[in-house]
């Protein structure tokens, strides 16, 4: 079964940027948790997100036409960071996946994936 790893990140908690002092140092934990998921055959696919003051939204209400406005939805600590979407015996397994990832400050929200059109 696959699952949706939602990564939900707080923001205010500052990570190097790619070139800066410390960042090979962050990254190593989630280059080596991103090859146990490919070599346990859990990888299916994965991203992380440019921080929400890039975001735009469109925001549909019944009858009135569409707006458009600049950053994130909600307004709240912990923002959409990034997911990773994996192949997992049950919800247990996606669970404890899911904890291993070395995320400094924040949640995750894991879900089963309903129906991909593109899924094998």
């Amino acid at each position: 079964m696959e699952y949706m790893i939602l990564i939900n990140i707080d923001e205010t908690v500052q990570a190097p940027e790619y070139g800066e002092p410390g960042f090979e140092e962050f990254m190593g934990p989630w280059m080596a948790y991103n090859q146990k998921l490919i070599d346990g055959g859990h990888w299916v696919s994965g991203a992380s997100l440019q921080p929400t003051t890039t975001a735009t939204t469109v925001r549909r209400t019944a009858g009135t036409p569409d707006a458009v406005v600049d950053g994130p939805y909600l307004e709240t600590k912990e923002q959409f960071g990034g997911y990773y979407l994996i192949s997992a015996e049950n919800l247990d397994e996606a669970i404890e996946l899911a904890k291993q990832m070395p995320v400094l400050a924040g949640s995750f929200e894991i879900r089963p994936v309903a129906f991909r059109p593109d899924a094998r």
